[in-house]
């Protein structure tokens, strides 16, 4: 990965992290599966850089997780 999509990764990491500190325990892994999602929803907010590369990198994980990706 270059610089810039380890520091997004990590930021998205330390986002996590902190909701997941701050909440201790989940009655169930749904419930910890839909708090990343809104999580991650209200992250993606605000990015304002374009993905570099994004296009290859979605092929790549249509390819990879045929069973999990969406048909867009």
């Amino acid at each position: 990965l270059c610089p810039l999509g380890t520091n997004a990764i990590e930021s998205v990491n330390m986002s996590l992290r902190k909701i997941t500190k701050n909440r201790g325990s989940f009655p169930s892994d749904e419930a910890l599966s839909k708090l990343f999602y809104l999580a991650l929803m209200n992250i993606s907010k605000k990015w304002t850089m374009p993905l570099h590369d994004w296009k290859a990198a979605l092929n790549r994980f249509s390819i990879q997780f045929e069973d999990r990706m969406p048909n867009l």
